[in-house]
């Protein structure tokens, strides 16, 4: 378990104005595409079943990831659960830091209430009552305390029994689910922080929890529903083909937009592997059903044996889009950079940036955490 104060780097990274601009541009673009009828539907007939069920509302922490080029940024990723928004602003609030790490820290009341307040919004889209909020919310994760950002679920736990609410973090296990709600120790769950990376609920762990959200029994987000509209990697093959954006969208701008900030994606089925392994230099692998940087590999750096190994039907050819580079003060060795918006809906919560090194993010190599933003012209 990280104590999220180990990995925040106090020197702001530079991003110019416009850049951000852009990448407010697609945030806002994509999640206008997201509500468009002909694109739903072209979605619909490329998910499982449970992504089809529409539960009201959308989602919380979406995450926006970039890299910025010399031609501006280009979008690498869109998650729907992403981690880091606290120490992203505790990053930029230093008074806050304590002896105890994030676990103690608390946002001002600005961001307090612009943070639970799409916590909220969700509940009262989903029980269609402006005047309700949850009870009682469920931070939900494959082993908690394992994961790198635990300190972090732990700080929303904290933020949310300030709402006046119970909060709970617990793994799927430790549930007691099935069609008509969810409980833990006894307890009934409104809501549940889904920050488990089993986006469709098709483990068996979650197939109770999926009972009682199709059954509308409790507040799940982020969901299923989002996530294939905007977090499954096989939309980026969508957003970067000319023809099927014009035959989902009418609308010219944000075609325009999502064109030219999502660079070039495909299915290694749909390219070929003869070809793609030709062109290997200029490409990245993702699995499509992996998140962050597992299973990624770098074209120009993937083996023969470990290429073949790749499967056809899971495995997206992306593009290569270099990130850009920042040498810290005091350090001969740069570190690598990109960018994450954190929105709700279409409103931009916070921006950071993410140093590491290696070939793809990884926050737990040496030197590598959240650092601060600051705009130039």
């Amino acid at each position: 378990m990280s104590d999220l104060s180990s990995i925040i780097i106090r020197q702001a990274v530079p991003l110019k104005c416009g850049d951000l601009a852009e990448m407010i541009r697609l945030v806002r673009s994509l999640f206008r595409l997201s509500h468009m009828p002909q694109y739903r539907s072209a979605v619909q007939s490329e998910v499982p079943p449970i992504a089809g069920f529409d539960p009201g509302h959308d989602s919380v922490m979406m995450g926006y990831d970039f890299h910025v080029t010399e031609q501006g940024p280009r979008l690498i990723e869109v998650n729907t659960n992403a981690g880091g928004i606290l120490p992203t602003w505790l990053s930029t609030s230093p008074e806050n830091t304590s002896e105890n790490g994030l676990n103690k820290w608390a946002p001002s009341p600005r961001r307090r209430n612009q943070l639970l307040g799409t916590f909220a919004q969700e509940f009262r889209r989903f029980r269609k009552d402006e005047n309700k909020k949850p009870r009682h919310i469920l931070i939900l994760d494959e082993n908690p305390p394992e994961q790198f950002l635990y300190p972090e679920m732990q700080a929303f736990a904290d933020l949310f029994e300030s709402w006046g609410g119970k909060a709970s973090i617990a793994a799927p296990a430790a549930l007691e689910a099935d069609a008509n709600g969810v409980c833990y120790q006894g307890a009934p769950i409104d809501l549940i922080y889904n920050r488990h990376c089993d986006f469709y609920l098709e483990t068996d762990e979650m197939s109770a929890i999926r009972e009682a959200y199709r059954n509308r029994r409790v507040c799940l987000t982020p969901n299923p529903f989002t996530y294939a509209l905007l977090g499954d990697k096989r939309r980026m093959i969508m957003w970067s083909e000319s023809e099927r954006m014009k035959a989902v969208c009418e609308n010219r701008r944000i075609v325009e937009t999502v064109q030219r900030l999502v660079p070039y994606s495909t299915l290694l089925s749909q390219l070929g592997r003869d070809q793609a392994w030709q062109q290997r230099k200029q490409l990245v692998f993702k699995p499509v059903s992996r998140f962050g940087s597992r299973g990624v590999y770098i074209g120009a750096k993937i083996s023969r044996k470990r290429f073949e190994t790749l499967p056809d039907q899971d495995t997206l050819a992306q593009a290569m889009v270099p990130p850009s580079q920042l040498t810290l003060p005091g350090q001969e060795k740069p570190h690598k950079v990109d960018f994450r918006l954190f929105a709700y809906r279409d409103r931009v919560l916070a921006v950071t940036a993410r140093l590491y090194r290696g070939q793809v993010t990884n926050m737990s190599s040496e030197s590598s955490g959240f650092t601060p933003v600051v705009l130039t012209p």
